[in-house]
């Protein structure tokens, strides 16, 4: 986590990986944005896949070993576990290993036919999917909620990759895609009235603070979140509001006032152009989901 701020902040326009967003207060303070009125993303997917799901776990088969990327709460996963015919159990991978233990027991609680695996680790590096006591037909990467927009193209790509290497020649891919859409829209749900967004961005700078000693004020930073049109994304920036310098472990940092660190793009797709990409990596569109509004999409992907 060192290096990757200090490389970030070292650099003319500074950067801090949005992966640091998720310790437990910031995957709660991002359950908390999803229940948001302005942020469309969440309800619009969950009420997609409610409407979809027997077409969507059709699609799936039976015995499927569901492996989900940044799980989080898992919400949108129960609805799938629900409907799915006789999975062969539920991989949950998520960086933040105290907020899936808690989810991880809940839902084996919930589900206690379905063998429930959580795995603590970061999805964008290799890591080891745990097998199930069954054999299982097949796996399924499941990743929702539009995450896969977090990524700059080409690590969109080579996740997208590593997700086809995951399912093997025989699986496949369920993932949530937030659409090109009117720009007034995509800018209120990142800049909330209630100030939740804002709370989440500022959370990975007191993230620094308690894990690696470092000191910065929150007060002397603001949210802000634009939408760049050349890269077709959202971009979420910290402001400085002075001139200021911060020091973590034994770096110091220079900021300008007005200087920003870029914390997050949220890349917005057409359906064509996501097709496009998955196929320089292999993977076609089987299916496509999408609401009525054409706001969000639910794609499945296999191996060309």
């Amino acid at each position: 986590m060192l290096e990757d701020v200090v490389a970030g902040l070292s650099q003319n326009q500074k950067t801090l990986p949005s992966k640091y967003f998720y310790d437990e207060r910031g995957s709660k303070l991002f359950d908390d944005i999803c229940e948001l009125d302005e942020y469309y993303v969440t309800r619009t997917e969950s009420a997609l896949m409610k409407a979809e799901v027997s077409d969507i776990t059709s699609v799936i088969g039976p015995n499927a070993l569901v492996v989900e990327y940044g799980s989080g709460s898992s919400l949108k996963t129960r609805l799938l576990l629900r409907n799915l015919i006789q999975p062969a159990g539920y991989v949950p991978i998520d960086i933040s290993g105290d907020y899936l233990s808690q989810v991880g027991h809940s839902l084996q609680a919930e589900f206690p036919q379905i063998e429930v695996m959580p795995v603590v680790a970061d999805f964008t590096k290799p890591f080891e999917i745990p097998s199930t006591s069954e054999p299982s037909a097949r796996r399924v990467i499941y990743f929702p909620g539009s995450t896969i927009g977090n990524f700059q193209r080409e690590e969109a790509k080579n996740l997208l990759a590593g997700m086809a290497d995951n399912a093997g020649d025989d699986g496949g891919v369920l993932i949530g895609v937030d659409l090109d859409k009117n720009r007034d829209v995509l800018r209120a749900a990142y800049n909330d009235s209630k100030g939740v967004t804002a709370e989440f961005n500022l959370n990975v700078l007191n993230r620094i603070n308690s894990e690696l000693g470092g000191e910065f004020d929150l007060d002397k930073f603001q949210h802000k979140a634009v939408f760049n049109e050349t890269r077709s994304c959202i971009e979420m920036h910290l402001i400085s509001t002075q001139r200021q310098t911060v020091k973590v472990c034994e770096y110091s940092f220079e900021f300008a006032e007005g200087e920003t660190v870029l914390t997050e793009y949220s890349h917005k797709y057409t359906i064509s152009a996501f097709g496009q990409m998955a196929n320089e990596v292999g993977l076609d569109v089987k299916n496509v989901w999408t609401d009525e509004n054409d706001m969000f999409a639910v794609m499945y992907l296999e191996r060309a």
